[in-house]
């Protein structure tokens, strides 16, 4: 799938979920999606878990991710906000 299309998946809207970028549809935010891929869940339960997701949903989280950080500057994480 190419790029353009899966980044027509997320959006943003200052009426839902505060302006997070969410999956198009849903009231799933991609911090939410990457956090419980972070905490190891894997994505086949996150597709059982949440009905009409699809897999190009979670990579769109992905690459929404990968953009968002490609002009930020990194600052050091305090171990404590880990």
């Amino acid at each position: 799938m190419e790029k353009e299309n899966l980044l027509e998946r997320i959006v943003i809207d200052q009426n839902v979920m505060v302006g997070k970028p969410v999956i198009k549809g849903t009231r799933l935010t991609i911090q939410y999606i990457l956090g419980l891929l972070a905490h190891g869940a894997t994505v086949s339960e996150i597709l059982q878990e949440y009905e009409g997701l699809t897999q190009a949903d979670i990579l769109a989280c992905f690459l929404f991710a990968t953009k968002a950080l490609e002009s930020t500057t990194f600052v050091p994480l305090d171990a404590e906000m880990a």
